[in-house]
């Protein structure tokens, strides 16, 4: 037992997160935004079509990002964060990103705004995949690659629009332009959101 509790004392905030947990919130986000979807396409449509150069959102999902980031490399003799990672041979690095960081997305969000909502929302997600990916890791249960599986495409979705925002402005275009093309993407999601609470429910408690 003292030998677990020291190596679960070791271990980071994500990986004692539980798979059932990581589930639940997955499962929250996607059944919610896709049941709106489904409901309500009219709204949703015209809602993703302004969303890409929507600079209040855009600001908004780059500052929790990048406090998020901040979180992840703030050194502990400035503020002890519970989230902050040992990055080994790139510890030194942290006194000098810990000032970068927050300079870096002031001039981000002053300065380059176009695309501002894709980029953050972008960042967002690769930050969110990190503790989905540690849920899931090592862990025996059935189905828990569902978790992973969805956490790798935020994490491709993540750099496309930090990179390539231009892209995911074209594929909402594409997915808006037809409603039965709207209503198949809305339903895909939405059912990958109630398997993953199935999941949570049934085999990951």
């Amino acid at each position: 037992m003292p030998t677990e509790a020291l190596q679960r004392s070791s271990m980071h905030a994500y990986e004692k997160i539980p798979l059932n947990l990581a589930g639940y919130v997955l499962a929250i986000a996607l059944i919610a935004s896709h049941l709106w979807m489904v409901r309500k396409p009219a709204t949703a449509k015209a809602f993703f079509k302004d969303f890409p150069r929507n600079i209040k959102l855009g600001r908004i999902f780059m500052a929790v990002g990048l406090f998020w980031f901040w979180l992840l490399i703030v050194p502990a003799n400035i503020f002890s964060s519970p989230l902050a990672m040992d990055l080994q041979d790139f510890n030194s690095l942290k006194i000098i990103m810990v000032f970068v960081v927050p300079l870096a997305g002031y001039l981000v969000v002053t300065e380059c705004t176009e695309f501002l909502a894709l980029r953050g929302l972008g960042l967002c997600l690769l930050m969110a995949a990190a503790p989905l990916l540690a849920a899931a890791w090592q862990e025996p249960h059935t189905l828990k690659n569902l978790i992973p599986l969805y956490a790798y495409a935020m994490i491709i979705k993540g750099l496309i629009m930090v990179g390539m925002p231009y892209v995911t402005r074209d594929l909402i275009s594409w997915a808006s332009a037809s409603d039965s093309r709207f209503k198949m993407v809305s339903i895909a999601g939405l059912g990958y959101g109630v398997v993953i609470l199935l999941c949570s429910i049934i085999f990951w408690n």
